[in-house]
């Protein structure tokens, strides 16, 4: 972007400054730190100038909005057209509750739907369950049947409505789950929009979320892929999520390459299943954490876009525009949350938020401030709402689509975060034998995702118990006062209710019709077909959750033994 003559007076430039402008004032005064990281611990520079992104091609890398690379965005318009989806997560005891709370965040201003679930409903099993004791409803709602489903959107028009689902290893049951509903309201499945988190690539690595292996949970994840193409076409079947990466204790650029290879080994998967890259590819989204070095965050946005173009189109063969642009939702970092002085949380997560915007997410969701405690109150979720629509709303931030192009440190680190994280997935992709997938696969077993992401939680918890890193209200300006907020209290009663329902479904379904619509599903699975017609028409009739994911159990093992539901 500058020829070489400029770029020689630009660093003559900075030398000169900094030995007649700068060290005058350090060596007065000094500086607060004798180093500068983020809060990956990846180091940054004092100043930043064209001489530290002389290599950057503008067409390129960099391009314009909605254009390849799509460093810029995926949108000409981005938020100019409109803003982001304010995507609040919510759920909690029965589907009556979470229903109220889903119709509370509409009226208040929220532009879609997100749904969390249970431990038990997460990992596929009944409220009536042994297992199941003390968890129905703690963590979010209980689905069990498609009569739960039924209340969960009592009132909800489906087409109206874009719906998010954080479940992974009983994802397919909770999508046929959906589209069965859609079915039975006379809603056309193509009309349907939504996202399904469905990503056990990420549970294998991170989130420890799982019922049956991981090659046999793969299949699963692609099975729902091939539906979705064929049957709803507005949903997308998987959100590879970072988020629970990020959570773990990963840095950035962990988190970064650690998401985009388990997105190229689902491409992988869906490829030798023989899907047609431009026919799947376009449903494929993104869930990336937001923490609080907002250029860090930032440049990681950016970077992700196109690192995603770029593979797309040269490992793959991508062809359409669809394929190569990386489109995800963003959420405010939870483990930054602290259950010290929670009111500080409000200022976290507001520049948390800042930086998903101004990184150019497609979806938001605003952590609440009381959530170190319990799961958030009404008046906490509405502060979080609040959040994003004064972000939206007041300070300006929507109104310049990349409003950090151009900036030298942003551009630099954008630089940095996509050569890093090249090699990791570069390194990935060489355990697997030039593919992406088996390399995902192999470190997986050989506990290599594990061994990352556990050394950069303990470099950065070192860093916080020598007070290098800076936590407000934690290991700086702590108080000694009683700052809980009131909390939110889930009904005791609420696993009982939701037994109860259960109960009456199995006293009320057809019994042979079950045991029909499960033995399909057993052959369905012996066969090697795509097990997601069948398992709509079994929840049709009543079946439930656990039923389901017993047959897979049966055929493929149980991981269940190796996750508690504490």
């Amino acid at each position: 972007m500058y020829d070489a003559d400029d770029l020689d007076a630009i660093r003559e430039g900075k030398e000169r400054w900094a030995d007649d402008t700068l060290d005058p004032v350090r060596s007065r005064h000094g500086e607060r730190k004798d180093r500068f990281a983020t809060v990956s611990n990846h180091e940054v520079d004092r100043l930043y100038t064209p001489a530290d992104v002389a290599d950057l091609d503008y067409e390129a890398d960099l391009g314009f909005p909605g254009e390849e690379p799509y460093t810029r965005g995926v949108y000409p318009t981005m938020y100019r057209g409109r803003t982001w989806t304010m995507r609040q997560f919510a759920g909690f005891g029965t589907a009556e509750e979470t229903n109220q709370r889903f119709k509370y965040l509409v009226e208040e201003g929220q532009t879609g739907l997100s749904t969390a679930f249970d431990m038990p409903t997460l990992m596929g099993i009944d409220s009536d369950d042994t297992m199941a004791m003390g968890e129905v409803g703690k963590e979010g709602v209980a689905v069990d049947t498609l009569r739960d489903m039924e209340v969960l959107f009592d009132g909800i028009d489906l087409e109206a409505v874009s719906t998010s689902f954080t479940i992974n290893p009983s994802a397919p049951v909770i999508f046929a789950m959906y589209v069965a509903l859609a079915d039975r309201r006379g809603v056309p499945r193509e009309k349907l929009r939504g996202t399904m988190q469905n990503d056990m690539l990420k549970e294998f690595i991170a989130q420890k979320e799982w019922v049956i292996p991981p090659e046999a949970s793969l299949d699963l994840v692609t099975d729902t892929v091939e539906f979705a193409v064929e049957e709803t076409p507005k949903i997308k079947p998987i959100s590879v999520s970072g988020y629970h990466i990020r959570e773990a204790g990963s840095t950035a650029i962990q988190e970064l390459a650690f998401t985009l290879a388990d997105g190229f080994a689902y491409v992988e998967d869906a490829m030798e299943r023989g899907l047609e890259v431009d026919e799947f590819a376009p449903q494929l989204s993104f869930f990336f954490n937001s923490h609080n070095s907002i250029f860090e965050e930032v440049a990681k946005f950016r970077a992700a876009r196109r690192i995603y173009a770029r593979v797309m189109d040269e490992w793959y063969d991508a062809e359409s525009p669809k394929s190569k642009q990386l489109k995800f939702h963003t959420q405010t970092a939870g483990q930054s949350l602290t259950a010290q002085q929670p009111l500080n949380n409000i200022a976290r997560v507001t520049i948390q938020a800042l930086a998903g915007v101004l990184g150019g997410t497609q979806s938001l969701h605003t952590n609440s401030y009381d959530e170190a405690h319990a799961l958030p109150s009404e008046d906490a979720v509405r502060v979080a709402l609040r959040t994003q629509q004064v972000i939206a709303e007041e300070s300006g931030a929507a109104d310049i689509v990349d409003p950090l192009g151009g900036s030298f440190a942003v551009e630099a680190l954008t630089d940095e975060t996509e050569e890093e994280a090249m090699a990791y997935i570069e390194e990935i992709r060489e355990m697997g034998e030039g593919s992406v997938r088996d390399g995902v696969l192999h470190g997986i077993e050989d506990g290599y995702f594990h061994r990352e992401i556990q050394d950069a939680a303990f470099e950065y918890q070192q860093r916080v118990e020598r007070d290098e890193e800076t936590v407000v209200g934690v290991n700086k300006y702590a108080s000694e006062a009683d700052t809980s907020p009131d909390l939110l209290h889930v009904d005791e009663t609420a696993e009982e209710h939701q037994r109860e329902r259960l109960e009456s479904v199995k006293a009320d379904r057809d019994d042979q019709a079950v045991r029909e619509a499960l033995s399909e599903l057993e052959t369905v699975v012996e066969a090697g077909e795509n097990t997601m017609p069948a398992i709509v028409e079994a929840v049709k009739v009543g079946t439930t959750m656990g039923e389901v994911m017993q047959v897979f159990e049966a055929r493929h093992g149980s991981y269940r033994e190796t996750v508690t539901l504490a």
